[in-house]
């Protein structure tokens, strides 16, 4: 999952990104509500943490382009600013979630986890897709009855695709989900297909390798 931490606090921004990247999250960063909106304009999130006071402009009018554009990506407020009005307002606009400075990080880490759960795939802890069972809470895969030994970027991998199940993913959305806004330095995506190659191989050692069909020119599907 790809996050972005929008918070003008660089220390409290830098321990969210060193806990989360612990938890197999890619994790970028804002600082300022011009770098966020250059952000939220041109990158695809999973979840984006918004702090409200930012230098430069208000967290909820950053939120306000998010949602008049229509992205997926689920929204936590993460702000000092414990009034119900902000709670409210930033709700009515379209958040997902509201966690009030000071917290706990592991608190933080199961909001966006239950975030993602809801959002993207089912109410439980278990997601299956053609055979494929993976376990969000524990981040355990199986297949064909046999357990699957992922590396991070292949198991972020694998949920992107059946995040995205029967749609065509680009090789550039892969690369982008994968390393972020890096991803506009590299000169091809050798590395996606890489990995594409590597998650096929295991997979089709529990039966599973027809799930991935690439799209030749466009890119890859999920089938399952």
């Amino acid at each position: 999952m790809k996050l972005l931490i929008i918070e003008d606090e660089k220390s409290l921004s830098d321990s969210i990104v060193e806990f989360l990247s612990n938890e197999s999250y890619l994790c970028e960063q804002a600082f300022t509500y011009n770098d966020a909106m250059m952000k939220v304009s041109c990158y695809d999130y999973d979840c984006i943490l918004l702090d409200l006071m930012l230098p430069g402009g208000s967290g909820l009018e950053i939120l306000k382009v998010i949602k008049n554009n229509k992205l997926r990506s689920g929204v936590i407020i993460v702000s000092a600013r414990d009034s119900l009005d902000d709670k409210v307002n930033g709700l009515k606009i379209g958040a997902d979630d509201y966690l009030s400075k000071p917290f706990h990080l592991p608190e933080l880490s199961m909001r966006i986890y239950a975030l993602m759960r809801r959002k993207f795939f089912t109410s439980d802890n278990i997601v299956e897709s053609g055979g494929v069972i993976i376990d969000l809470l524990s981040q355990s895969v199986s297949a064909g009855g046999k357990e699957m030994h992922l590396t991070k970027t292949e198991y972020q991998l694998l949920l992107f695709l059946i995040e995205n199940k029967n749609r065509v993913v680009s090789k550039s959305a892969l690369a982008e989900h994968l390393s972020g806004d890096m991803a506009d330095m590299m000169d091809d995506y050798g590395f996606v297909y890489a990995h594409i190659k590597n998650l096929k191989s295991k997979l089709a050692e529990g039966g599973c390798e027809e799930n991935i069909h690439t799209i030749y020119g466009a890119g890859y599907k999920w089938v399952g």
